[in-house]
């Protein structure tokens, strides 16, 4: 699996968006963004990647209305959303089936930057999205009884030519507590009342270590906090394992 980066998007569009030179139009930003976005999605796949997942921490940003990021002020997600989805569209389903979304609230240097933005405000718009799959931070959720409620109400059978499929985050990467193989069952058995069961798949709530510099404070030094993820991994799949057995999925 190759995960992209395209929160590029985002970026150059809400800096993007009203300054452009004589000679170069908006509307030739737009597609020079979505020809690039593209262009990385099948490197990717060229490449050998059985699966792309698309890192979209913006869209829970996006709606937080905080005045230290003036752009976020501006209901740009769902045109984030339009923007995404005319990348998404110059793939076939068969293609789409194996290309994802990931959102949460941040993770790196163990830290978050939108965990206090009501999840709906993001889950109500996500799911436009023609992507085969989402990769969903819940573990770390406060309710998230109510996030596996929107995730099902929202979760579209046919987006484009194929029924979209919910990895949720049953593992807290910020904290250094390996979970429990039994937690990670519960989480998903519960999920379950809400989404399809055969929908429905396990994943981490972001990214262990994304960047090179992440001092992982709360974990004590990188090379522990490695140590950790491959046991939260390990403990993730075996959980997975138990709550498919449960639920009589395979």
């Amino acid at each position: 699996m190759a995960r992209i980066f395209p929160r590029w998007i985002a970026a150059a569009c809400r800096t993007g968006l009203s300054t452009f030179d004589s000679g170069y139009s908006r509307k030739q930003f737009e597609d020079d963004v979505v020809n690039e976005c593209e262009k990385d999605i099948r490197s990717c796949f060229e490449a050998g990647a059985a699966h792309v997942v698309m890192d979209f921490t913006e869209g829970r940003l996006a709606p937080r209305n905080d005045p230290r990021n003036p752009w976020t002020t501006r209901n740009l997600l769902p045109f984030f959303i339009e923007l995404d989805n005319r990348v998404l569209d110059r793939f076939s389903p068969e293609e789409r089936e194996n290309i994802g979304v990931h959102v949460c609230p941040g993770g790196d240097v163990d830290s978050v930057h939108s965990a206090d933005v009501p999840y709906e405000e993001l889950l109500k718009h996500l799911f436009k999205l023609n992507a085969g799959y989402f990769q969903l931070q819940m573990a770390s959720e406060r309710d998230r009884e109510t996030a596996y409620k929107l995730v099902g109400k929202n979760l579209r059978e046919d987006a484009k030519g194929l029924p979209q499929m919910a990895y949720i985050g049953c593992i807290v990467t910020q904290s250094p507590r390996p979970e429990s193989a039994q937690e990670v069952c519960d989480q998903l058995v519960a999920a379950a009342n809400f989404i399809d069961k055969q929908r429905l798949g396990s994943t981490d709530d972001c990214g262990f270590s994304p960047f090179s510099i992440d001092k992982k404070p709360n974990h004590g030094s990188p090379d522990y906090a490695r140590d950790v993820a491959f046991q939260k991994i390990a403990n993730r799949v075996a959980g997975t394992k138990m709550a498919a057995e449960k639920l009589g999925v395979h």
